[in-house]
């Protein structure tokens, strides 16, 4: 179903890319339904495409039936059995208003490189304006930490806008936490509802980077929209690199390749800026 020799080179290059010493890496891929649907394969392609990097963010972790926490169980497991240790977390469901909309996120980690702090919690705080509250987890990493948002806005269609303008009062809310808002947005970066999280100095890891599949490729453009990013605080956080990982290039179809996600897995980079006394 797809070229091995093509999973060896993306590995290798992310290894080599994320070598760099000080710094910690940043994955996050809405892996479309995640759950029964993902074959043995399929799944092992994942962890593939993945394991190079430090932490991973997961959103549309099936919610109606245990098969989705069970993906991701089978994720850690192939991720374990590419030499690295791994932990995860899986989120509560989320509280959307129907049972189509609401999911769980998860988070995966190396804990060679990061430590979980505390509990990592669904964000409470606007669950009647977002159908799929953040989850929400804090690392140590080295001496420093790190609070990482885990989001999957509601689709386009629906006007994703109306739940992404409550993520501005996050800082202020946590205002002893270094956030970094990751995931599925459904909105590109140059939209004007991220104007006031780019004001406090939350900056896209992505600019212009197209991350969501189209169905068919338009002659060879196979992508469709910019939806997912990071959004860092650029006075605690450095950004070293970012891009989108072109997984679809794996496989001989795009379906094949959605059968995977219909959204490429981004990657940033960051370092550590030196606290500001």
């Amino acid at each position: 179903m797809f070229r091995t020799f093509f999973c060896f080179a993306l590995w290798l290059f992310s290894s080599s890319l994320f070598a760099q010493q000080n710094s910690f890496s940043v994955c996050s891929w809405n892996l479309k339904d995640l759950g029964l649907s993902k074959s043995d394969a399929e799944i092992e392609f994942v962890a593939q495409t993945v394991n190079a990097f430090d932490v991973v963010l997961l959103q549309e972790v099936v919610a109606k039936d245990p098969a989705g926490a069970q993906a991701v169980g089978r994720l850690g497991e192939a991720l374990q059995r590419l030499g690295s240790q791994w932990e995860y977390r899986i989120s509560d469901i989320t509280s959307g208003e129907n049972s189509y909309k609401r999911e769980r996120y998860a988070f995966l980690w190396k804990p060679s490189k990061l430590t979980l702090l505390g509990k990592p919690w669904l964000e409470k705080k606007f669950e009647a304006e977002i159908n799929r509250e953040p989850f929400v987890a804090s690392f140590l990493i080295g001496s420093d930490t790190v609070t990482l948002l885990n989001f999957h806005a509601i689709t386009k269609n629906m006007q994703p806008e109306t739940e992404v303008k409550y993520l501005k009062f996050l800082p202020a809310a946590y205002p002893d936490l270094h956030l970094l808002f990751c995931g599925d947005f459904n909105l590109p970066q140059v939209h004007t509802v991220f104007n006031p999280l780019k004001k406090m100095g939350y900056l896209p890891a992505l600019i212009a980077s197209k991350t969501s599949l189209r169905k068919d490729c338009q002659g060879n453009d196979c992508l469709a929209s910019e939806f997912d990013n990071m959004f860092y605080q650029s006075e605690r956080l450095q950004l070293v690199s970012a891009r989108a990982i072109p997984f679809h290039l794996a496989f001989s179809s795009m379906r094949d390749a959605n059968m995977i996600s219909d959204h490429l897995p981004i990657v940033s980079e960051f370092m550590f800026k030196p606290a500001v006394k």
